[in-house]
């Protein structure tokens, strides 16, 4: 209980009105279409508040731990082990959901290694670079290349499930902990540039292999089509997007009316998951939207400034992922409704249903609370 003494609310109160916010737009977007296919209304609200309840407790599980216990070699390790197992196991065994063979389904939950690769890599990442800070300036590669070898190979494995949308949110968490790392900034962009080279030296033969095999699906291809044009689609791929403009169109600033979304009603596919937003910018209009989005840009701030603060390279290092996550995932699912970039399935955090994305953002914003309980803990003492 004492840890509550310092809890952080920049970090606490937004996440909270974001998880309820997103109970009852789940409920909103999902209530009739379950109701037409002969399910219960209540069905994705009941499901999406255990999830929510489940975070809580991932929060604050996170929130306790012993920090040194996600630093334990042997526990980075293990996991490192079981992630790969994970993601071996779902490109030949897994669910396919949307087109991505990437869920290993539990009965209670589905998960998604590629989530949990995420929260695996800050760890990891963290752990080597801050372990190896002091030579990471003068020599870069022989000190960490290895560790970032092995980040690049499961960015690899979630890349041929396919999931393009979770491979570059995994890629740019790794980018971006490496300029953070004590780099400079120059050999940081050539660090950066040299592996992005290496790793297509290697893909590229592999996509060559894999299209020949007919592996890659034609709606991965037609995704693109409709970015590029969703109206000459709008029969086919493009009816998502297309769709998704005319909530955002119907709702306008203000919205017309939780629960009334017409867009959701059918026409709109994924409304209580991928395309959560559109429903919202219906519903409760652009005021709600951009609410939404500060409410997030509090919790990513809060984020880089604890790594700013921070005493020792490894938390750091953590917030400067985390944040990284946050951001990037945002930014993919909200270009994928507004059409600036292409649909990638990406979930809206906190916000879009699903058990897996709910536990992984959970736990990474239970590692950002536990360094900041410590470093309030630590100037408390410092003062006393």
């Amino acid at each position: 209980m004492k840890k509550f003494r310092y809890l952080d609310y920049y970090l606490v109160i937004p996440y909270l009105l974001l998880c309820l916010i997103g109970i009852v737009m789940v409920y909103s977007a999902s209530a009739d279409i379950a109701s037409q296919n002969g399910g219960s209304p209540t069905a994705y609200l009941i499901k999406q508040t255990i999830y929510v309840v489940m975070g809580l407790i991932v929060v604050w599980f996170m929130m306790s731990i012993n920090i040194k216990i996600l630093q334990n070699p042997r526990f980075l390790i293990l996991f490192a082990a079981v992630q790969f197992g994970a993601l071996l196991f779902v490109k030949l065994f897994g669910q396919a959901v949307n087109g991505a063979q990437g869920w290993i389904n539990l009965g209670v939950i589905n998960i998604q290694p590629t989530e949990v690769c995420k929260v695996f890599l800050i760890l990891y990442l963290a752990r080597m670079l801050s372990q190896h800070e002091n030579k990471i300036s003068t020599d870069f590669f022989s000190s960490v290349g290895g560790p970032l070898f092995l980040s690049f190979l499961f960015v690899l494995l979630i890349l041929i499930q396919p999931d393009l949308g979770g491979a570059a949110i995994n890629g740019a968490i790794i980018m971006i902990m490496i300029l953070a790392s004590g780099i400079s900034w120059k050999k940081g962009v050539v660090a950066i540039f040299s592996i992005i080279f290496g790793f297509i030296l290697v893909l590229l033969p592999l996509l060559s292999r894999i299209a020949q095999s007919g592996a890659i699906k034609s709606y991965q291809l037609q995704r693109i089509i409709a970015f590029v044009n969703p109206f000459g689609t709008a029969q086919g791929a493009g009816s998502q997007l297309v769709n998704s403009y005319y909530a955002l169109s119907n709702g306008g600033v203000f919205g017309v009316g939780l629960g009334n979304s017409i867009q959701k009603m059918g026409y709109l596919p994924e409304p209580n998951t991928d395309f959560i937003m559109a429903v919202i910018g219906e519903e409760l209009g652009l005021l709600c939207v951009v609410l939404i989005m500060c409410l997030l840009a509090i919790i990513v701030a809060r984020t880089i400034w604890l790594g700013v603060r921070a005493n020792d390279a490894y938390s750091a290092l953590v917030c400067y992922g985390v944040a990284t996550f946050i951001t990037i995932q945002t930014l993919f699912n909200i270009g994928g409704v507004t059409g600036l970039l292409p649909i990638t399935g990406v979930t809206f955090p906190f916000i879009s249903y699903g058990g897996s994305s709910m536990l992984v953002l959970c736990a990474a914003l239970g590692c950002v609370l536990n360094i900041s309980v410590r470093q309030a803990s630590g100037r408390e003492l410092a003062v006393l």
